[in-house]
């Protein structure tokens, strides 16, 4: 079971993970089976109950476990569509990131992927505006 689902909700995670295709179309009639139960009032009449955020409800860490979100909700006929997310790649006039790796877990290894993602030009060392840094260091001079 995954640390973060709730077991009410573990068998949508279950069931997500078995989905080959990246999309995965689900009325809440199905996902009502999957999991065994009724889902709240809520998820019939609030959009937000249907959110990507972890904080929003108990069962939205259900599809983010499964590295799914939401998408394509519709209240009215009680279907929405589960998107795969995919890990972004830096863009080919990047260097090329780190492969991430499968730990002992058996889950990707994320730590370091982002690592050469961001380029900053010039020494961030160097005041910003240098006719502000000399009035701070004449109001404030270096103690001796």
């Amino acid at each position: 079971m995954n640390k973060h689902t709730p077991p009410k909700y573990q068998p949508l995670t279950t069931y997500l993970r078995t989905q080959r295709g990246d999309h995965v179309r689900m009325s809440f009639a199905d996902i009502e089976r999957v999991i065994g139960a009724k889902l709240p009032h809520s998820a019939d009449s609030h959009r937000a109950w249907w959110s990507n955020n972890p904080t929003n409800n108990v069962m939205t860490q259900a599809w983010l476990d499964a590295g799914f979100e939401s998408e394509l909700v519709d209240l009215k006929s009680r279907k929405l569509v589960f998107r795969r997310k995919r890990l972004t790649t830096p863009s080919s006039t990047s260097a090329p990131g780190p492969v991430p790796s499968q730990g002992s877990s058996g889950k990707l290894a994320l730590f370091g992927w982002l690592k050469g993602t961001v380029v900053v030009n010039g020494d961030l060392t160097e005041p910003a505006d240098p006719e502000w840094a000399k009035r701070i260091d004449d109001e404030y001079p270096p103690v001796a």
